[in-house]
Formats: structure tokens, C-alpha cells, sequence
């Protein structure tokens, strides 16, 4: 039997690219302009947040943000999850941060809150914790806890776009949160990413980082001033506050994110229900279907065998490539990543044996696609299919 199911879905539709063709028909300016303002003033009404910036991936969205930290609260340790994708461990070790892993609670795939709060000290500069694939990973008991001890939190919501947390979105409990556009995600730029906040220091600090580090860039008049001030021998238009990327985005990238963000709430109750549909239809004697789903708003289905059986899940992924259904293993990034080429030079040897749950998911976790256009029928064709393996 042949699913035929991959991994995603075009998310572009014909309606945004006649959209994006009647933009182009105005002779428009193609670089950073109106629509990028535009959409980021939609994105922080949409979310509710007081600012955003958009960048030109959600990659550059964690290395900005990590960076803008550095610059604002200094280095120390930034405590990151094992199971989460590269650029969030990158950005924070590309900052000057040393990070600090955190094994993952299996109901939720999110840092495991146990191991969290025991590794918080007088060092702790933040902790980044990675929504995994549109699950919530936060608590009343985490959020209080860092509020006590004044640790910002950066929230990753690259997979979670519109998932909440006691009816409130992820992505505005922190000092900062990022989100991505890429072509598989909850919603579409192509590529780019955002970076939200309600904290104005922060949101001039990201600004300035996204182009060059230029003052010109910060929309505060009395930041302006005093650096014209404080280095009257530069040209207003020249005054590099920091050491900059370029990581700014197009207007093309902004329209057909206008356009996406009008159908991101209808799009996300569909992604839900199927969620939803797939683990009511699951055996649970040989695959995990108790996950928190409260809030959640998934993009992946998410599949994890319950045993440490390796001939079982080689049966698994020869049922699934037989009926042409694409998976990925590991979860989000690959797995543990700690088990990683690019990790090796600073954690010890087997260093990744310390984290069992991250390691389970390594080896026997999956998702396989989920998108609006996904049917009923081929979800439940789906379950029957890896419910008959034995």
C-alpha cells in the first residue's frame, strides 16, 4: 500500500503568489522597505508583543538574539536543550556562551524541568528553551522560578507558531523569542525568521545587530542622540554600535508573509486535528501517545516507540519507506545533539550517555509530515499500517 506522504507540503499558495505578482507590477522597492514594517507590525498584534524584527532566517533570529544578550547582560553559561536543532547550541556558542544541556521530558520532547532547575547557579545568563515541533515547554513553576531569579528566558518557537501556554501564546513569556519561515513551517516566508519582544533595549539592541550594528537602524531618537553625542567625529549615518551581521529580509519575503499570516489561525485548527486523529488511532502498547497536547499546535506527526527494540524499528522504517512515507528520525535535529561532530571539541567523551531520555528519541523518535492539506483518510491508513507491525 502506497501513502504516498512527504515530509511537508508546499505552504506557498497560488493566492500568495498573485499576491507577490501584484507587488511586483508597482515598480516597488525590493529591499528592506514598507512591507517588512508592515508585516512586522501584523506578526506583533498577531502575537502580542509590543516589537519584531525580521530577519532573513530563524537561524539568524537565535544568533542575533544570543548575541543582543551578550551585549546587553555579558557572558556566562546559557542552559540549551539536547534535543533541538543546531543554530540554537551554535548561536549561543558563537556568542561566547557556554552552554549548558539539558536532557528532554518525554511528554513534551521540551527540557526537562528537573534538570533545568538543578543546573541554574549565580553564572546563568539565560536559559533557551526550544518549543519541539509545536509542543508548549513551559510551567507555572519555571516561569517563577526564573522571574525570582532574574534569568531572562529565550524562547525558541520555530516549530510552535500559535501553540500556548494557559491560553497565551508562546513566544511572549520571555525577554525574547524566535520564529521561522522556512518552506515547512507553520507558516511561510520562503525563508526568514523574527525575532519579538516587549523589551525596548532589546528590540534597538536587535535592530542595530540585523544590519551592520548601525545606530541609524534603532528607532529611538534619544539612543541616536546620545551616540551622535558621544562620537561627534562620525557621520550620523556611519556609527557601528556593535559588530554586526547582515541579516535583514526583502520585501518579496515580507508580502508573501502578509499573505500567509492572514490563514495561519485556520491552518494551525487543522494541523491540531490531525495531530490529534493520529495518536486517538495509535496503538499505545508499542508507541508513545501520551504526550501534553494542551496548547500545542504540532506540525509534525510525532512517533516514538516505547521499547528499546532495534529489529522492531527496523521494521517500522521498512513499512514506512515501502509505503513511500518520508520520515526523520531523531525528531527535531537529528536527535541528541550532543552526539553531534560540531559538539565534540567542547564536551567530553560520551558525554551524551548522561542524557537517557534525549538518547531514546535519538534512536527510536520520529515525525513524519503534517500539514493542512494532509487527509483524514491517510492518517488513519497511516496508524493501521504501523499498528499491523509486530
Amino acid at each position: 500500500m502506497k501513502l504516498d506522504m512527504p515530509l511537508m507540503s508546499n505552504n506557498i499558495t497560488r493566492e500568495d503568489l498573485d499576491t507577490l505578482i501584484d507587488f511586483l507590477k508597482g515598480d516597488p522597492i525590493l529591499t528592506q522597505s514598507e512591507n517588512v514594517r508592515a508585516f512586522e507590525r501584523e506578526w506583533s498584534e498577531w502575537l502580542g508583543v509590543k516589537h519584531s524584527a525580521f530577519v532573513n532566517s530563524g537561524s539568524s533570529a537565535n544568533l542575533a538574539t544570543l548575541y543582543a544578550l551578550k551585549c546587553l547582560y555579558g557572558t556566562g553559561e546559557v542552559l540549551v536543550p539536547v534535543i533541538t536543532w543546531v543554530s540554537d547550541i551554535a548561536s549561543v556558542i558563537l556568542s561566547g556562551f557556554k552552554p549548558v544541556f539539558i536532557d528532554c521530558n518525554p511528554l513534551n520532547l521540551a527540557m526537562n524541568e528537573e534538570d533545568l532547575l538543578s543546573k541554574l547557579n549565580e553564572n546563568t545568563r539565560a536559559v533557551f528553551l526550544t518549543h519541539v515541533l509545536g509542543f508548549n515547554g513551559l510551567s507555572e513553576r519555571l516561569i517563577k522560578t526564573l522571574d525570582e531569579k532574574d534569568i531572562p528566558l529565550i524562547e525558541d518557537v520555530c516549530e510552535s507558531h500559535g501553540a500556548t501556554f494557559k491560553g497565551k501564546k508562546l513566544g511572549t513569556f520571555g525577554l525574547a523569542s524566535n520564529f521561522s519561515f522556512y518552506y515547512a513551517h507553520h507558516m511561510s516566508t520562503i525563508e526568514g525568521g523574527m525575532i519579538s519582544t516587549n523589551d525596548d533595549e532589546f528590540y534597538e539592541t536587535v535592530r542595530m545587530l540585523r544590519s551592520h550594528g548601525m545606530v541609524r537602524e534603532a528607532t529611538s531618537e534619544s539612543l541616536k542622540k546620545r551616540y551622535l553625542q558621544d562620537f561627534p567625529d562620525l557621520n550620523p549615518d556611519f556609527i557601528f554600535a556593535y559588530p554586526g551581521f547582515n541579516i535583514r529580509s526583502s520585501e518579496l519575503n515580507a508580502v508573501i508573509g502578509r499573505s500567509q499570516l492572514k490563514r495561519l489561525d485556520e491552518n494551525n485548527k487543522k494541523r491540531t486535528a490531525n495531530f490529534k486523529l493520529f495518536l486517538d488511532n495509535l496503538d499505545d502498547s508499542r508507541y508513545r501517545t501520551d504526550f501534553d497536547i494542551t496548547g500545542s499546535v504540532n506540525y509534525a506527526l510525532v512517533l516514538i516507540i516505547k521499547s528499546e527494540d532495534t529489529a522492531f524499528r527496523e521494521r517500522v522504517e521498512k513499512a514506512l519507506r515501502e509505503a513511500n512515507v518520508e520520515f526523520r528520525r531523531g525528531t527535531s535535529g537529528g536527535g541528541n545533539q550532543l552526539r553531534q561532530p560540531y559538539l565534540q571539541p567542547i564536551v567530553p567523551k560520551d558525554e551524551y550517555l548522561k542524557f537517557p531520555e534525549a538518547n531514546h528519541i535519538h534512536s527510536f523518535g520520529y515525525y513524519i509530515g503534517n500539514y493542512p492539506s494532509l487527509e483524514p483518510e491517510k492518517i488513519i491508513a497511516l496508524c493501521q499500517l504501523l499498528n499491523s507491525i509486530i
